[in-house]
């Protein structure tokens, strides 16, 4: 039998330092630390700083371990952990020790990130001019932790899954590892060097983190193209909460601390990227990198507001950026910049702009609302590059001419996605771009921002749903997986909406089968040769059978190698090459859509057998698959026993929750009759795991009446620390409520033919 053990960590961001000393808990009240702990000898102890001493006491049960004082820091970052360990460690070449702190026995599954670490601490030291300032860093692994990973100065906690890598870890994982270690050591500087005065500069921190985070993954990993897989996860997610009403400014006004729990979201992370992405565009690279310096050498242990870093920006360029900032720092949301005219000659085009706030139900502005407008760098590329000349829109309107290579050429507006902003093209525009996108002359970034924008404004009402397959269309020979995770999230999105017209979505369905099995010709199930297949052909692999595993897992050849693969897998879980990490979940579900209780059996006994927190969690969001509706409710059941820790409970959830319209009523229902117990878990001290769960329970209906449903259920159960999550949540579901109705009253949705035609 497992023995279990006890260990402590600390998580005091945002305001839980106060739950452990007396203190100021402010970002602003920085101090010097001194740290003494008091632990039984037989385990391990650090914090932010290396030990001093360590002295023997009770005749060698207890050990004193003090630390030597920290630098001068934010109660919030203050962090220890004691308990059983092993760990791998390496000198950088800069000279700071790292170690990967990790489950006792698991110490070779720290080598990955511990390598990041060291090569990403010594790209720091000279990107931001000032080195690492601390003498040791640790990156811990955590077994239960409720957050991704904590940037504690020089104790960086993570969840296992979010540190650790073995030889058979998926590729997508292994990025992930590498994204959030480089995230977590970008706070070494932002955030940790120099912070945010109060909560309402929040970005400034975790903005910042996430722009760097790409930054430093790209110089380690070029091959992994990460610029262009900035357009489909920071930019896609950005542009997706901010096209609501119930967003909120990158500078959101914090008037009680408590407030801060509910903006951890992907303005603060995303939107704050996407502008930081921005600003590095106008000013080049050159400046951007000399206003870092200077910001950070200025006010290094001290705390800033926004206004600062503007500062050192304009010092180093010349240019007006607070002017230019302020529009996208200061006001929700973002515009879409829409093509009111166009005149086209053999050698140039000459195009009237107009912007206007972007919301994703398309809802009436008001006259006050019309007069939003930002200051858009306006960016454009042809068949011959990226056109050297930018114009900054400041006013409503705006006139552009571009130099075209040839009278049939294209001309592509925001060029590499760099503004986060919505582009509306004009028909001929359009029309001008197909054979680019066929031909795949633009660039991975231009193809996915194209779908990602037009999606977004059908989705609005400002474009046909007509244009919207006409443009899925053309991506029939794609073979980027940077562009397949952009028509991932349209085609997923169309097909969640279409639930609730089975006539339209079969046939939407046949017609995604003919894209993904267009692109099963180029990808294999499992790689032909291993050493051969590169980063970005695993994540493509990865895709292509989460689709399969959606529209296609009844199809007899489907069906039938799934089975021949999942039955190999369970005889010897340790026969990777039959089932590798990057497919795992999409098979399990196919296997679970096709099969019943001996393949859910057979699921949960490899979960109870898994060692690895990895391959638990790819369970976790697969199980819920399983066709059954008794077996999906047991799950829900299952999730809240205690079975599964905190951490990951809600995965569950979402599995059920996802698999179908059955496994959604399934969750939904589950949920209204055990809030009490939900809440009671999770509801206070996690709030952002409840976030979680009311997204994945309640979220994923396309209907007005379960809207009003859903909201006065909660006016009967008021979340107080989740409100935010539950406005937006509701009006994301009245805005795909209004999207279904768009695409019903298209008459070409409902006729063959015009599938036929595609």
């Amino acid at each position: 039998m497992e023995k279990k053990k006890i260990m402590a960590s600390t998580q005091f961001e945002a305001l839980d330092a106060r739950r452990a000393f007396p203190c100021w808990d402010e970002p602003a009240r920085k101090a010097v630390f001194s740290l003494s702990l008091i632990v039984p000898c037989h385990l391990v102890a650090f914090s932010n700083m290396p030990e001093m001493y360590i002295k023997s006491l009770e005749g060698g049960k207890l050990k004193e371990i003090q630390f030597l004082d920290s630098p001068k820091m934010s109660t919030y970052l203050l962090a220890y952990v004691v308990g059983e360990f092993d760990f791998v460690q390496k000198m950088t070449e800069h000279g700071v020790m790292v170690r990967v702190y990790t489950p006792p026995g698991k110490s070779s599954s720290g080598n990955f990130a511990l390598d990041c670490a060291a090569k990403c601490l010594d790209l720091y030291d000279d990107f931001f001019g000032i080195p690492y300032p601390l003498p040791k860093l640790d990156m811990v692994a955590i077994p239960e932790f409720a957050a991704g990973a904590m940037e504690n100065w020089g104790c960086v906690t993570y969840r296992e899954v979010d540190l650790l890598i073995n030889e058979n870890s998926s590729s997508s994982q292994k990025q992930r590892v590498c994204v959030v270690v480089n995230h977590e050591l970008a706070h070494q500087w932002f955030g940790n060097l120099v912070t945010m005065n109060w909560w309402d500069d929040l970005w400034l921190n975790e903005g910042f983190a996430s722009w760097t985070e790409t930054f430093a993954t790209d110089k380690l990993f070029p091959e992994w193209k990460m610029w262009d897989q900035f357009t489909t996860d920071h930019l896609t997610s950005a542009l997706r909460l901010d096209a609501l009403r119930s967003s909120h400014p990158i500078q959101v006004p914090i008037k009680h601390a408590e407030e801060v729990e509910q903006v951890f979201d992907s303005i603060s992370y995303s939107k704050g990227s996407t502008v930081i992405r921005m600003i590095r565009a106008v000013l080049g690279a050159k400046s951007f990198q000399s206003g870092l310096k200077a910001y950070m050498k200025k006010h290094q242990y001290g705390n800033t507001e926004t206004i600062h870093l503007w500062q050192e920006f304009e010092d180093a360029s010349g240019l007006p950026v607070k002017e230019l900032m302020s529009s996208w720092t200061e006001q929700m949301g973002f515009p879409l910049l829409k093509v009111s005219s166009e005149t086209w000659t053999d050698e140039q085009v000459t195009l009237e702009l107009e912007q206007s706030w972007f919301l994703s139900d398309g809802s009436k502005l008001s006259e006050e609302e019309h007069k939003k407008i930002w200051c858009i760098p306006i960016l454009t590329c042809t068949a011959e590059g990226t056109q050297q000349d930018m114009t900054l829109m400041r006013e409503k309107t705006a006139s552009i001419s571009i130099t075209l290579p040839s009278s049939q050429s294209w001309l592509k507006l925001n060029a590499g996605q760099e503004v986060p902003m919505r582009v509306c093209p004009s028909e001929c525009m359009l029309q001008r771009l197909l054979p680019a996108i066929k031909e795949k002359t633009l660039s991975p970034s231009d193809r996915a921002g194209i779908l990602n924008d037009v999606y977004a404004i059908v989705k609005s009402g400002q474009m046909t749903p007509v244009s919207l397959l006409q443009l899925l269309s053309s991506y029939i020979n794609e073979d980027d997986s940077i562009v397949w995770h952009s028509l991932v999230d349209a085609l997923e999105g169309l097909n969640n909406v279409l639930t609730e017209d089975h006539i339209v979505q079969n046939l939407f369905k046949d017609f995604v089968s003919t894209l993904i099995m267009n692109l099963a010709k180029l990808i294999t199930w499992v790689p032909s040769d291993a050493k051969s297949d590169d980063h970005l052909t695993s994540l493509l692999r990865g895709i292509m059978m989460r689709l399969i595993s959606i529209f296609c897992y009844n199809d007899d050849g489907v069906r039938k190698e799934a089975e021949s693969r999942f039955n190999k897998f369970i005889a010897d879980p340790s026969n990777h090459s039959c089932l590798p990490s990057d497919i795992r979940s999409s098979v399990f579900k196919i296997i679970l859509k096709n099969g019943g209780q001996k393949e859910y059996d057979n699921l949960k006994a490899y979960f109870n057998k898994a060692t690895d927190n990895a391959e638990k969690k790819i369970v976790l969001v697969s199980i819920g698959a399983i066709k059954d509706e008794k077996l999906k409710y047991e799950l829900m059941e299952w999730c809240c026993s205690g079975a599964i820790k905190l951490q990951d409970f809600f995965y569950v959830m979402s599995s059920v929750s996802k698999s179908s319209s059955v496994g959604r009523d399934i969750a939904w229902r589950y949920f209204q009759e055990n809030f009490d117990k939900i809440y009671s878990m999770v509801g206070i001290g996690l709030s952002h795991i409840m976030d979680s769960v009311i997204v994945i329970c309640c979220g994923s209906y396309c209907s007005f009446e379960k809207a009003t449903e859903i909201e006065a259920f909660f006016e009967k159960h008021p979340c107080p620390k989740n409100s935010r999550i539950i406005t937006q949540t509701l009006e994301n579901m009245r805005a795909n409520a209004s999207f279904f109705e768009k695409l019903r009253s298209s008459e070409e949705l409902s006729d063959e033919n015009f599938w036929e035609t595609l």
